[in-house]
This record gives C-alpha cells, structure tokens and sequence, in this order.
C-alpha cells in the first residue's frame, strides 16, 4: 500500500509539475492480476483498483497494519465501480455478479471478500474507494438504471454530460462514502466548469475510456493559485477540500468520482464564479 501524507494549500503552491503528481496523482490503478491500494492520511480514503486475472483476488491479512485492524473492512466501508469485463464478488457468502458500468457496496465488517473475472480473456477492473465507517450497512449491487441518472450541459458549452449517483442517499445506505460516474457526450470536454470547491470533503476523480493519444488537463489548487496535471487514461487525482477540481480533454472521456467527509449532501458544494479564477 502506498501512503500519501495530508498536504497544505500554501506548501503545493510552491510545487513544480512533478512535485504535483507525486502528491496529487495515482498514474497505475490497475495491474494484471493486482490490486493497488493509495492510501491519503485526506479523510483517510483508500483508492485502488482490482483486476482479478488467473484466479480470485483477496485483500491482504497484512492490511491490518495499516488500519490498525484485524481485517481490511473491520472498520471500513468500499464502494467499486466495474469498468472491465464481468465479474463475480463474494463477500461472507453473498454472491454479486458486478458487469460493466454497475457498482458495489460492501458494508463495514465484511471479513471474506474474494474478487473474480467471470472470463479470464476479458478481466475485470474493480476502482474503488474506501474510508473509515461507523456503522455496518447492508451490502448493495446498483445497476446503471439505478443510478439516478441526470443530464446536464449543453452542447454549447462542451459539458454535456449524464451523472450516474452510484453510491448516494436514496440509492444505497452508507456511512459517509458517496460515488458515481461522469460520462461526456461526444464532442464535450468540459467538466465541473464552473467549477468549484466543498471545504467539508474531500474528492478523487478517476479518468477512464480514453484513447491511447487523448488526454484531461485537470485543474486543481486554490481558486487563485490555480494549476494543472496532465491526465492518462485509467489515472486518479486527489483533491483536497480547498482545491478546485476540474478539467478540459482532448476527446471526450467519462470519470468516477468519490467523495468523503463531512456529509453526504451531493449539492452542497462552494460555487467559484468564473471571473474569480486565477
């Protein structure tokens, strides 16, 4: 597991562009046959990605060390989103079969959690996030129709795009871990423009279904002392509650959001009006 300390907003102001992606960006989520675990003393969330190959994935008994538990999930809760092939979660006995674009819910508690792809040929590739829970809630499988959909932008202004609310009020109970997914229309590159900020949690966007050429020029810090990372494919970036986060692509592309802290409000959000960025 890597750690990632906690960073001021002063102290990344004076960051050169690889000083910024040592702090902010996750570049390898998934590796064949692996899972990647990015620990942030942020909010404490733990981002990743599983891509069972040959045979089932487990999370390590060693984890414990990190979290200062018996188990991974004794005192945490995970949500995954899929973006690869079928796969197939079992978690104390309970059976999810988790396809493409479909998320999963796993409760605090969950001691034996084992990861498959249903064909080895197509693996599938589990991102996820998780981050301290206080109280054990069912797990849940939600489907893309689940998922609150909504559409906003306009073609106009390059931001067109549906919001898929995975793991939020209403859809799935949890303790403070909240997810979905971005997806951009063809020819949109804009997203979250106007952007903004929420200084009760903290956010991590993850970048997928890009080509090999295309890349997100994503934008974080202070709303004055604005930067940017250059973004591949399959790649996350941790925001901290004081930095904008937001970006522009070459193509079109989708990302998965997840967000910790505070509270579970999905639009309680500090609005930066556009005149004010710097």
């Amino acid at each position: 597991m890597e750690i990632r300390q906690a960073i001021h907003s002063e102290h990344a102001r004076q960051l050169d562009t690889a000083g910024l992606r040592k702090q902010f960006m996750v570049e390898a989520i998934f590796r064949p046959g692996e899972i990647t675990l990015t620990y942030s003393h942020i909010d404490r969330i733990i981002v990743g990605g599983i891509q069972p190959t040959t045979g089932p994935l487990v999370f390590s008994p060693e984890l414990g060390r990190h979290t200062g538990t018996d188990y991974f999930l004794e005192r945490r809760e995970l949500g995954l989103i899929n973006i690869g092939g079928d796969a197939v979660v079992k978690v104390d006995g309970q059976t999810f079969d988790v396809a493409a674009q479909e998320a999963l819910y796993i409760g605090k508690g969950a001691r034996e959690v084992e990861f498959l792809s249903r064909n080895e040929a197509q693996p599938a590739k589990l991102y996820f996030n998780s981050a301290p829970a206080h109280t054990a809630y069912p797990h849940k499988k939600i489907t893309l129709e689940q998922a609150s959909p909504q559409t906003l932008g306009e073609a106009r202004t390059s931001n067109r795009r549906t919001i898929y609310k995975f793991i939020v009020p209403g859809v799935v109970e949890s303790c403070q871990l909240v997810m979905g997914m971005t997806q951009l229309e063809e020819g949109s590159l804009w997203n979250t423009m106007p952007c903004h900020r929420h200084e009760r949690r903290m956010e991590v966007y993850f970048y997928f279904g890009m080509a090999e050429d295309a890349a997100v020029f994503h934008l974080l810090g202070e709303p004055q002392e604005t930067r940017h990372v250059v973004v591949r494919n399959e790649q996350a970036v941790i925001s901290p509650s004081w930095s904008i986060h937001s970006g522009v692509g070459t193509q079109a592309y989708t990302f998965i959001w997840g967000m910790v802290g505070e509270n579970q409000v999905f639009p309680d959000m500090d609005h930066v009006a556009m005149k004010d960025l710097m």
